[in-house]
């Protein structure tokens, strides 16, 4: 199966300039010259390695960090250390001369995932994660012009181990409603990462045995957000790998668990949904969430909330072309606008409106058609209700601010589907709202997240996750007061 971050050969319009081969190559060379330095410690292997830290979600008053531990001097069979099943705790505290305050786990693992809570907002802290004695290692985003342990580049560097960072103020006013952004599910997906043209880059598949890592995630999900408080779900296309009906029967029953299509949970099509020869299979499937026989695109209230779903590969193609909306709906979307311009708004859909400071060649094919995404951007800039754009498509957590529409944010959303999986949480308050990234929790979530780090040749690490905390877990003022009490109802 083809992957959303390529474009067929036959496709030349679609393929990166060497401007953004260039540009990805010399963005990528620190992290790759960094894996080529690694050797062995003096005086032989340890006996545990403590590597992948993560500093993965940070609220006003939570962090949760991750890491994983393995046996040095080991092989899986696959050219990786085998992993090393021990007890992961976190010290910290407000000075990184007095970590007096430790966090640790209930039970040994070699997918370590611990929270911090009680925290206070607006305070700096110093945390060191460790394993049976042996301090925890960040993978190097940082030498990507990014930052996977923190909000600051204290330790970075080091051989401490210890780093920092600082809490959020929480968003202003009172909480109203938190609403889970997924998005890039894939069921019916067999290897990730393969990407077309790029014979290198094979792909990961699940071991041999185990289930089916699109169900697995898309499950894990479904739980993670409910026990965050998730009132209602949002996901944002590429529900399945390739539009048949199996695959998106499954996916729905796994939604299904979540609540009610159409009240509880909402979806919109991405370019693996598209429609085939003789058949709409996602309209079919889901066409509840539409009101029946309405289009793929829709308005929906949620206490005074508009949530607009649109359907971004409403066309023919071949899936790894730029995506497009067709003229009825985008007029239809504009006037939704033009209507109540000043009323709280969530837009969602699977292509974004543009893909800035990806650490891979960007293509034609990963966001909207330029000319509609200038008229939605345009919308926008007259629409002051409007706050979050939530795109999928690109597999990674990035937010950009939309600068001809500065009250808007755009978030991308990492797949699903594979590392580091999960989804974004939206609480959303009376005066702004918060974005936070959560892993999917459950142990062969974990283990199939960690498995799959390995896509595109162990380099996805550098654009899937964020490459800085904000663009996985972030806070925003705006005027929200007119959502009340919650309750949806297609519009």
């Amino acid at each position: 199966m083809r992957c959303c971050l390529s474009a067929p050969l036959a496709a030349l319009a679609a393929l990166p300039t060497p401007y953004d081969v260039l540009r990805s190559g010399t963005l990528l060379a620190p992290a790759l010259l960094r894996a080529a330095r690694v050797r062995p410690a003096r005086g032989g292997y340890r006996q545990l390695a403590a590597v992948h830290l993560e500093l993965v979600t940070l609220t006003e008053d939570s962090a949760i960090i991750t890491w994983h531990t393995r046996t040095p001097g080991t092989d899986d069979g696959l050219g990786h250390l085998l992993p090393a099943v021990t007890e992961g705790e976190v010290v910290y505290g407000t000075h990184p001369a007095h970590l007096n305050r430790i966090a640790a786990e209930d039970r040994p693992t070699a997918h370590h995932h611990v929270e911090l809570t009680g925290l206070e907002p607006g305070q700096t802290y110093y945390y060191r994660a460790r394993s049976r004695g042996v301090t925890a290692v960040p993978t190097p985003l940082q030498h990507v012009r990014g930052n996977a342990v923190g909000t600051s580049r204290h330790g970075l560097g080091s051989l401490t181990g210890t780093y920092s960072f600082t809490t959020p103020q929480p968003p202003p006013g009172r909480h109203l409603l938190s609403i889970a952004l997924c998005n890039d599910l894939h069921l019916g997906e067999t290897t990730a990462g393969r990407m077309a043209g790029f014979p290198l880059l094979r792909g990961v598949s699940q071991a041999v045995g185990l289930a089916a890592y699109p169900e697995i995630m898309t499950r894990a999900l479904v739980e993670e957000a409910k026990r965050r408080g998730a009132d209602v779900l949002l996901a944002a296309g590429d529900i399945s790998a390739g539009g048949s009906p199996r695959d998106l029967a499954e996916a729905r029953r796994i939604l299904d668990g979540f609540g009610t299509l159409g009240r509880d949970y909402l979806v919109v099509r991405g370019n693996h949904d598209r429609a085939g020869s003789s058949a709409d299979t996602f309209r079919e499937g889901f066409r509840e969430g539409f009101g029946g026989d309405g289009p793929g695109y829709f308005a929906h209230d949620l206490g005074g909330l508009r949530i607009i779903g649109l359907d971004t590969y409403a066309k023919a193609g071949n899936g790894g072309d730029a995506g497009g909306l067709g003229e009825e709906q985008l007029s239809w979307f504009r006037g939704r606008l033009r209507d109540e311009p000043d009323r709280p708004t969530v837009v969602f859909g699977h292509h974004p409106l543009t893909v800035r400071d990806s650490v891979f060649p960007v293509t034609r094919g990963q966001q909207l058609d330029r000319r509609q995404a200038r008229a939605i951007v345009d919308a926008y800039a007259s629409a002051p209700g409007v706050f979050l754009h939530h795109a999928g498509h690109t597999h990674r957590n990035k937010r950009t601010l939309l600068v001809r529409a500065p009250h808007v944010v755009q978030q991308e959303v990492t797949a699903a589907k594979d590392y580091p999986g999960g989804f974004l949480l939206l609480r959303v308050h009376s005066g702004g709202y918060a974005l936070n990234h959560y892993k999917a929790g459950g142990i062969e979530a974990r283990e199939w997240g960690e498995r799959s780090r390995r896509v595109a040749g162990g380099l996805w690490p550098h654009h899937a996750l964020g490459r800085a905390a904000t663009d996985r877990n972030s806070v925003r003022a705006h005027d929200l007061s007119g959502v009340g009490s919650l309750g949806v109802s297609v519009a």
